[in-house]
């Protein structure tokens, strides 16, 4: 817990010791723990089961309406649709959790290490760039604790602690609302704190460290954006 509150004393240790499988194991454990928890808790508000049953039939009635299916067709695509589209959410929403608590210290780790032992000359292992990028996803367990309590006090299925919540009916396949969901706080905070352990395993400055990291993620945030679009244009014709 201490990478919360003093996370280059706790990177100090870490490059100091030898490595420990834990120090990125437990964060993930606790992430996927964590956001089974809050997905349990949101699934059972009829209010945002209602949201997410909404978001499927409309995805459902566009598909309907390029098929031109007859009135019986439609509607037995119509409930095969809807089934299948729940039975995805939940196994999506148990399933991500896993996934991000996998990718973010692998990825992650790949980063610090390319920038910190090829480019900026420093001296220590791949396992220890995922150590880092490890202890570095608590940030990620509060942020399933806070996703989910702004969830359900607001009742908005997209709450997040980002600027999309100043957008009243947040559409995620609007280009702009998907540039403010990218501002979030917790990934401000994430980016901070792999920069400060990039640092302190390289033994450069913060400044220098954040610029390559915050550089990064704004390259790959925006490549993300744009394929989806890309993939939102393909479908819509």
């Amino acid at each position: 817990m201490n990478v919360l509150a003093a996370p280059g004393d706790v990177f100090d240790v870490v490059k100091a010791n030898t490595p420990a499988m834990s120090n990125w194991l437990t964060p993930a454990v606790l992430l996927v723990l964590v956001s089974w928890v809050g997905v349990w808790l949101i699934f059972s508000q009829p209010v945002l089961q209602h949201q997410v049953n909404e978001i499927a039939e409309k995805s459902i009635q566009k598909q309907l309406e390029k098929s031109h299916l007859s009135g019986d067709e439609a509607e037995k695509a119509r409930q095969k649709g809807a089934e299948y589209a729940a039975l995805f959410t939940k196994v999506g929403a148990l399933a991500a959790p896993i996934f991000s608590a996998i990718l973010i210290p692998v990825w992650w780790g790949l980063i610090v290490w390319l920038v910190g032992a090829k480019a900026l000359k420093g001296h220590f292992s791949f396992i220890k760039a995922v150590e880092v990028a490890g202890l570095a996803n608590m940030i990620g367990v509060l942020e399933a604790v806070v996703k989910t309590l702004l969830i359900l006090v607001t009742g908005n299925i997209f709450a997040s602690p980002s600027l999309a919540l100043l957008v009243k009916d947040f559409d995620p396949q609007n280009p702009v609302h998907s540039l403010l969901a990218q501002g979030n706080v917790m990934t401000f905070w994430f980016l901070a704190v792999v920069a400060i352990g990039l640092g302190r395993l390289c033994m450069v400055s913060f400044g220098r460290a954040i610029v390559w990291v915050a550089g990064i993620w704004a390259v790959c945030a925006g490549l993300r954006v744009g394929f989806a679009l890309a993939v939102q244009a393909v479908f819509s014709k």
